[in-house]
């Protein structure tokens, strides 16, 4: 059997855009061979220019039923609302939740996802025990609940089951909220066992971990898992919440008189496996240091916005050859484009200039540079094979809609300055992941199943 082959008349590839692109995926749903000035004879022709999927790279799927429900602001003179009161009302939510309804919350966040760009997703859970703390008969049930949606919806997922130990610096006592995401470095190391065994061999899953937060776990505890995921899989990508709020560095500096970032570059040495979500506040050390590092930093501006965290200090590190990538976090948004865009208009109201992150000549094109160091910094983070169009890469890809103003009109080399910049109407209409169509003209190929049991589900939590 001939592996199929698809024919672009442009797609964006490592080394930019180019004419006449012939792609050929083999039946696992990896690029075997691209070639570029192709024949299209025998190929199916794509409608329009062609992107890399975009990874995802941070993700609490069930908080996409809540996004509204903390905007709300508290009654009183003196209204304080933060980041610390949403989690509050997060709290309240997470411990209605059960298996079934994760799971129906989470397909019809991916689909979202799919629809808008997004073709692989890095799943930072942490929702994994009943209401009163015990575990499941299954310990890896809600984490099996997520990679079920993401295998009916067709996104590659990256697990990241979350160590959560502690309510506070130096091993403070959790709260009532937090206990169904509590778990001692062996039992979640379990869950990471259990997890790779059920999904050895296949290319749409990976599995790591995520030690929430140094206010989540102890130097003892970070070590334990860090050294136990080793042994299990010593390239798996590790992932941790740190310094997104200024009362996070304030409280680090209490307990041990150094900021987070520089804490953890204590702890231990975090490398080109880790990914540092969020680092919105950082010195200029810290800044360097994570960018020298090879790491990634997890930006989630839409979600960062929300919260009324900050903005992170994006020129600097960029200067540096820091490594980024994007998520939507929590779901108030569920769109690369409006988190790319967000991501340089953030930095343009800080110092009112524009095309601030824009690079050199060669990297000019404000749009062009967000998009690909997005591709490779959600790639890395995810630990899959995605994030470009070429040999040995995830059948990942994006067909743009040649009907979008930009995409009709805009030559190629000012295509994604249009598509990220200009206008809000979605410009994708196709996509492919590993392989397999699972959008066609913009619509999902499950969206009124999907959308029918999230809807459900969400009845009966707000019944």
């Amino acid at each position: 059997m001939t592996n199929p082959k698809f024919f672009a008349a442009q797609a964006f590839l490592p080394d930019g855009w180019a004419e006449s692109v012939l792609f050929e995926v083999d039946g696992a749903g990896s690029i075997v061979r691209v070639t570029t000035n192709a024949d299209p004879a025998g190929a199916q022709r794509l409608a329009g220019p062609v992107l890399p999927g975009m990874p995802n790279l941070h993700s609490h799927a069930f908080q996409r039923a809540m996004a509204g429900l903390a905007e709300h602001a508290r009654p009183g003179a003196n209204r304080d609302d933060s980041f610390w009161t949403w989690r509050e009302v997060m709290y309240r939510f997470v411990a209605r939740l059960t298996p079934e309804q994760v799971e129906a919350i989470a397909a019809q966040l991916y689909v979202e996802m799919l629809e808008s760009g997004y073709t692989a997703v890095g799943e930072f859970h942490y929702l994994h025990h009943q209401p009163d703390g015990r575990p499941y008969d299954d310990i890896a049930e809600m984490s099996r609940r997520t990679i079920a949606a993401a295998a009916a919806t067709g996104i590659g997922i990256t697990q990241l089951p979350v160590l959560y130990g502690y309510g506070g610096f130096g091993g403070r006592k959790t709260g009532e909220g937090q206990k169904r995401f509590l778990n001692e470095p062996s039992r979640l190391l379990r869950i990471v066992e259990t997890l790779k065994a059920s999904h050895e061999g296949d290319p749409q899953v990976r599995v790591g971990i995520a030690p929430h937060s140094l206010r989540a776990v102890t130097p003892e505890t970070l070590d334990e898992v860090v050294i136990g995921l080793d042994a299990l899989d010593a390239t798996a990508p590790i992932h941790i919440h740190i310094a997104e709020q200024t009362k996070e560095v304030d409280d680090c500096l209490a307990w041990c008189g150094k900021r987070p970032v520089e804490k953890l570059f204590e702890m231990r040495a975090p490398d080109a496996r880790w990914c540092l979500v969020h680092a919105t506040h950082m010195t200029e050390a810290e800044t360097a240091a994570l960018a020298a590092s090879g790491a990634v930093a997890g930006l989630c501006p839409t979600t960062e916005a929300n919260l009324g965290d900050g903005l992170f200090p994006a020129e600097p590190y960029l200067a540096a050859g820091g490594r980024w990538g994007i998520g939507s976090d929590s779901h108030i948004s569920v769109s690369p484009i409006e988190d790319l865009r967000l991501f340089e208009y953030g930095q343009r109201l800080v110092t009112r200039r524009r095309n601030v992150l824009a690079g050199e000549e060669a990297e000019a094109s404000v749009g062009r540079r967000l998009y690909a160091q997005a591709l490779a910094g959600g790639a890395q983070a995810l630990g899959r094979p995605i994030g470009a169009l070429e040999a040995g890469r995830r059948a990942d890809l994006l067909v743009l809609d040649p009907d979008h103003p930009a995409v009709a009109t805009l030559p190629a080399e000012r295509l994604l300055d249009a598509v990220v910049f200009a206008g809000n109407r979605n410009p994708v209409r196709d996509v492919m992941v590993g392989g397999q169509w699972v959008v066609r003209e913009g619509r999902h190929r499950d969206a009124g199943l999907v959308q029918t049991a999230y809807r459900d589900a969400v009845s009966q939590l707000f019944d």
